[in-house]
């Protein structure tokens, strides 16, 4: 841009100019061409990809999958079926690059928050890896109900804890009694990314607390599948208050880790499978 303006504003002659900076006199009569006449940003840089490609597609093609997605809001998958059906052979990346080329694919926003979950530890022994969950419920007088539920994934010890309110701090408060009650160690807890689970409650977890990945619960099918579980064979056949939730899930808790056998650890109890690691610690 200074040579530039040396023959812009200064009036000096190209060949002066290409003399002074160092460059062939071409190269100045192409940044002069190149060069916006007002401002001092200066050249802006052209793109070098190619104009043309031999193998691109026809523009005839490029506004079939335009006029598909257009209509009917396909994906690039169900649009490169649909031209295949008509005998119309272009690749799925094809596809994917034109809808991408007019903007019609659905870009991550850069306004929402990023959930990024820790590496999913390996199961060997108890406590490796605990998930934990709410269970929601509406008592017939129309106030909210909630249960704490929380499972091992190795032995599959469970716990469970009836609350009429739930928050981060009703969560550690949760996990503490659960601790207590346990006769292991926790060493990970993962839950999904609900407002209990929330950071806080991840800088005051006494374990490393990982979330599952967003709209993925099958990551927390252990839990998932206790809660069908104790709403089955026990809540179900409550009514649908504290004190009878309160008065019930100690009993079946006992049940289920002492005498329940489980198909997922060889119709051992989860008592059985615990004492096979702590001999002498659990109760």
């Amino acid at each position: 841009m200074e040579a530039v303006n040396l023959v812009r504003l200064k009036g000096w002659g190209v060949r002066e100019a290409a003399r002074y900076i160092g460059v062939a006199p071409g190269t100045i009569s192409k940044w002069i061409a190149r060069a916006p006449y007002k401002g001092s940003a200066g050249i802006p840089t052209l793109s070098s990809a190619p104009q043309t490609h031999p193998n691109a597609i026809p523009k005839s093609i490029e506004a079939l999958i335009v006029k598909e997605r257009k209509k009917h809001g396909r994906c690039g998958q169900v649009i490169w079926k649909t031209l295949e059906a008509r005998g119309i052979a272009v690749g799925l990346n094809t596809v994917h690059r034109v809808l991408d080329r007019y903007s019609l694919t659905k870009k991550y926003s850069p306004w929402k928050k990023r959930h990024i979950s820790l590496p999913r530890p390996d199961v060997v022994i108890p406590g490796d890896l605990v998930e934990m969950d709410t269970i929601h419920e509406v008592t017939f007088a129309g106030h909210r109900l909630y249960v704490y539920t929380l499972i091992d994934v190795a032995s599959r010890w469970a716990y469970a804890w009836a609350s009429r309110k739930i928050s981060a701090g009703r969560s550690l408060l949760f996990l503490a009694r659960a601790t207590v009650r346990a006769s292991f160690p926790f060493h990970t807890i993962q839950s999904d990314h609900g407002s209990e689970f929330s950071s806080w409650f991840t800088a005051h977890c006494v374990a490393e607390h990982r979330h599952i990945r967003v709209g993925k619960p099958n990551d927390n099918a252990h839990v998932e599948r206790f809660n069908r579980t104790i709403q089955d064979e026990c809540l179900g056949k409550l009514p649908r208050s504290l004190e009878a939730y309160a008065t019930a899930l100690p009993k079946y808790l006992r049940y289920y880790n002492m005498e329940r056998m489980h198909m997922g650890i060889d119709y051992k109890t989860p008592i059985e499978k615990i004492a096979e690691v702590f001999p002498r610690s659990w109760r």
